[in-house]
């Protein structure tokens, strides 16, 4: 396949050469401390969101696909949703991305026979508008339930539009625009409380590409405004959109110096991919995210105490992921006659590889929680996703699908650790020496501990000792310092090119690590980490 060949090209490439000249490796050692008087921050829900955009197959023919057999009375896909509500999601960032700075919202809502068709520019797309703010609010009614967090158009609109948006949205009747949407269907208000203001401003690529102080200005006026009619919004500024961006620094700067009282989150966005063949840096990718956001932070704390404000400001990661920019599945059509319907973009087809970074990345976002407070995997279905379909056809889980459905699962509601983590180093070009075994434990609600692990090293196995906090009184029959009860699962490959397609659905999944094991007097757990795996444990 096409697609397959973007992902695991390289990497095939890699192996057979590592294949011909490595000595065989020994295991290293890493350990943990989990320790009760060091609790970093509680797990925000918001962390485990997504991102839905008008993009390629990411509505139309994912979730979104009438005619199919699996096809709902709405046109929705059953067997996404399924695969939705498995994978954990809490909220979704729609509809955009590139696509909103082109965006016209009213498009989207009434009678679908009068809604027009406009050309995308983003994706050099023709829109059919056939989905839009109702479709969305009653797919995510049925994937749970889960929060709906919204981008304006500040690439080509403005301040009145995003007051009427809002408007429209959350206003409960008795206005032109509230009973609008009333008479489209929806008597009660959409009620959503999550905004972004525009997207990617910094970037020359989007459409009403901003300088930092012409974004700020508008961001500004539109906050302000936005909470003139619901005082109760949560905003998320613009921040730079890659952590090698010219402008990032002076970008964060410049926005928040004019927003920061008025908003709640700046935007951070990356995404990964090998360069050149380098695999070991491309392993080390969390590195470069925990900078990113280490520098974003840094801004706003200098920007709080310059403006010797009280008023926090949070990150929203919203958009993160392994992405491989410029292979063929990313190309975008081209010509004035060309404006297709949903084509095929960016439908990267994960290898185990792969989603070993991406089990990184989410830990992360853990490690930062006290910082990250809300986080989008762009995106859900079809683009750069954790979830495929096929026209007609069946929907699968890719490789990346697996970490983020366990942390999602066990990390929610829970409480983070610092992560006071001690192993042996492996040497990249771009990051220098990095720790060889990265991870992070969660103390769980129901006061379990779940540990969060890779192991960065391309040749070498990893023993791995996690020293575990005392167990709480009365969770799951504690008593004493002595846990009980361990299990844990891993994602690994002898061939890390491996991947799940059409084919074969299957072919990568989690398994269970019979290594993991509790010491004899029950207060650590001793567990090995193949090379390129992602582990999750569980102590109980």
């Amino acid at each position: 396949m096409t697609e397959a060949k973007s992902a695991t090209a390289f990497a095939a490439a890699f192996t057979t050469e590592a294949a011909q000249s490595q000595p065989e490796a020994h295991p290293t050692a890493a350990r943990l401390i989990v320790d009760d008087d060091f609790r970093l921050a509680p797990v925000s829900p918001r962390l485990f969101g997504s991102f839905v955009e008008h993009l390629g197959r990411c509505v139309y023919g994912g979730i979104y696909e009438p005619g199919h057999p699996e096809a709902d009375e709405d046109g929705f896909r059953r067997d996404v949703i399924e695969l939705v509500r498995e994978l954990g999601v809490t909220t979704v960032r729609y509809p955009g991305g590139n696509f909103v700075s082109g965006y016209r919202w009213e498009d989207g809502v009434g009678p679908k026979d009068r809604r027009p068709r406009r050309l995308d520019t983003a994706w050099h797309s023709t829109e059919t508008n056939q989905f839009g703010l109702h479709e969305m609010a009653a797919w995510l009614k049925k994937t749970g339930g889960n929060e709906l967090m919204e981008a304006v158009n500040l690439g080509t609109r403005g301040l009145q539009e995003a007051l009427d948006l809002l408007e429209y949205a959350n206003i409960p009747g008795g206005t032109e625009l509230s009973d609008r949407r009333r008479a489209n269907g929806a008597e009660e208000p959409f009620g959503i409380r999550m905004w972004c203001l525009g997207n990617e401003m910094d970037g020359p690529w989007q459409l009403g590409h901003k300088n930092a102080h012409d974004y700020a200005t508008i961001a500004a006026d539109v906050a302000r405004g936005m909470r003139q009619i619901d005082p109760d919004v949560e905003l998320v500024v613009c921040g730079s959109s890659a952590h090698g961006m010219p402008t990032f620094g002076e970008w964060e700067e410049t926005v928040l110096d004019k927003t920061y009282e008025l908003v709640d989150f700046v935007s951070c966005h990356a995404y990964y991919q090998p360069h050149d063949g380098d695999v070991a840096s491309f392993l080390a990718s969390g590195v470069d995210m925990d900078g990113f956001i280490r520098d974003v932070a840094a801004a706003i704390d200098a920007t709080k105490s310059r403006l010797k404000s009280k008023h926090e400001v949070a990150i929203s990661f919203d958009e993160w992921n392994v992405w491989y920019q410029g292979a063929e599945p990313s190309k975008t059509p081209s010509g004035i006659g060309n404006w297709p319907v949903a084509p095929h973009l960016l439908e990267d087809v994960y290898s185990a590889l792969d989603a070993v970074v991406f089990g990184d990345l989410l830990i992360t976002l853990l490690k930062n929680a006290d910082r990250v407070h809300a986080a989008s995997l762009a995106q859900l279905v079809n683009v750069i996703a954790p979830i495929m379909t096929a026209p007609g056809g069946p929907a699968w889980r890719q490789t990346t699908f697996y970490p983020f459905a366990e942390t999602a699962r066990l990390a929610k509601g829970g409480t983070v650790y610092v992560p006071k983590l001690s192993a042996a180093s492996v040497p990249t070009k771009l990051y220098s020496d990095v720790p060889g075994v990265d991870a992070v434990a969660v103390r769980r609600p129901d006061g379990s501990v779940a540990v969060f692990a890779v192991n960065r090293s391309l040749e070498a196995p990893a023993e791995f000792e996690i020293a575990l906090p005392e167990r709480e009184a009365g969770a799951n029959g504690a008593d004493g310092k002595a846990w009980s009860e361990v299990a844990a699962r891993t994602l690994h490959e002898d061939d890390m090119t491996a991947a799940n397609t059409l084919e074969d659905q299957n072919r990568v999944t989690l398994h269970a690590n019979r290594t993991a094991a509790l010491t004899g007097d029950g207060t650590a757990v001793r567990v090995t980490l193949p090379p390129v795996s992602w582990t999750v444990v569980e102590a109980r």
